[in-house]
């Protein structure tokens, strides 16, 4: 990758995070909990992995069908959640299945340190660099 391909993706990426509203940083820290849980405990299963495509198919469909507005066109990435987090919260049901959980934390310390600590870790990487922003702009 050229440099000025590296500069462009990094300030489109600072760009972002400087304007990502709080229900999407949310969002951002539920999927890196969920991907470092799927990681610590990943279950190869295929049946695990088809039925919960099959769900997000389903549910997602229903729920697209729900949020679409008449004469309104749909976002993409809306589109998109809406069916991402049926297949993600099957799938993680079924990976903590008679793990060691209490509700959606795991007892181990590793995985659940390692999954605070990455969405903690994204938390003060986006506000150092929106206070960066509004330093350079003052």
């Amino acid at each position: 990758m050229e440099p000025k391909t590296s500069v462009m993706i990094l300030r489109r990426l600072r760009h972002y995070l400087v304007h990502l509203e709080t229900p999407k940083l949310i969002l951002w820290c539920y999927f890196f909990w969920y991907a470092v849980i799927t990681l610590f405990y990943f279950d190869p299963a295929p049946n695990l992995w088809f039925s919960s495509l099959g769900i997000s198919f389903l549910v997602g469909y229903a729920l697209n069908i729900a949020a679409r507005q008449k004469g309104q066109r749909q976002d993409k990435w809306v589109f998109f959640r809406l069916y991402l987090f049926p297949f993600c919260v099957s799938s993680y049901a079924a990976i903590i299945k008679d793990k060691e959980f209490i509700l959606l934390f795991p007892t181990q310390t590793k995985p659940l340190l390692f999954a605070i600590i990455t969405c903690l870790s994204f938390l003060v990487c986006t506000v150092l660099i929106r206070r960066t922003k509004k330093q350079t702009t003052l």
